[in-house]
């Protein structure tokens, strides 16, 4: 457990969870949002996002300036499963952290998406976008231009539909980021595989107190 965690304190290299670096993904990777990252919980059922020992070079804010205009899990009868920002038509969408693109088409009601695979197994997606400036299998850096805003698929509005993901499973991007002041959350977050759910939540060492959002 100990060596696990020293590899996933390691946020920002272009590797997968077995620590090989990974720019080809398989046809089921590369064609659908919800996939399981292989062999992400093969050694226990918790993995850790050091987001604490981030620098300010290893992190940006997908849309910087933006404001919120949809919280996750407020909108229908399923809850939305991301948080839409927006700025203006055809602004810059930043790549969140460093990692491997694996999905970059259009896909359904996400329009034009791109979904970035980073070291510890997080994923961050972007959505609606007018167009798409990388490739699946392009290695990107944090706050590298990925896309630009605009309304494909189920979109009233130009804006970016920014989702984080475990494992296939969406939580709450505001986990990750403070949404409202647009800055990275400087915590560690914990990440629990119960059954077919994971339950994301902040960590800290005594672990007796925690925000949890599952």
């Amino acid at each position: 457990m100990k060596n696990i965690l020293i590899l996933l304190t390691v946020l920002l290299l272009p590797l997968t969870a077995d620590g090989q670096n990974k720019s080809s993904f398989s046809a089921r990777e590369m064609a659908d949002v919800r996939v399981a990252t292989p062999g992400l919980f093969a050694k226990g059922n918790h993995i850790y996002l050091h987001l604490d020992s981030l620098k300010d070079h290893e992190y940006a804010f997908p849309l910087p300036g933006g404001k919120v205009i949809s919280a996750y899990g407020t909108r229908g009868r399923g809850g939305h499963s991301g948080t839409d920002i927006k700025t203006c038509a055809k602004d810059t969408i930043r790549a969140a952290f460093d990692g491997v693109v694996r999905m970059s088409k259009p896909y359904y009601a996400y329009g034009n998406i791109v979904v970035i695979r980073h070291a510890n197994g997080l994923e961050t997606l972007y959505s609606h976008n007018f167009k798409n400036l990388v490739k699946t299998g392009d290695v990107v850096k944090a706050g590298q231009a990925i896309g630009l805003t605009g309304r494909t698929g189920r979109a009233t509005t130009e804006h970016v539909h920014f989702e984080t993901r475990i494992n296939g499973q969406h939580f709450n991007p505001n986990l990750i980021f403070d949404l409202k002041e647009r800055t990275l959350r400087k915590e560690c977050i914990k990440c629990t595989k119960n059954g077919s759910k994971i339950i994301v939540e902040t960590h800290t060492p005594d672990s007796r107190i925690a925000q949890s959002q599952k």
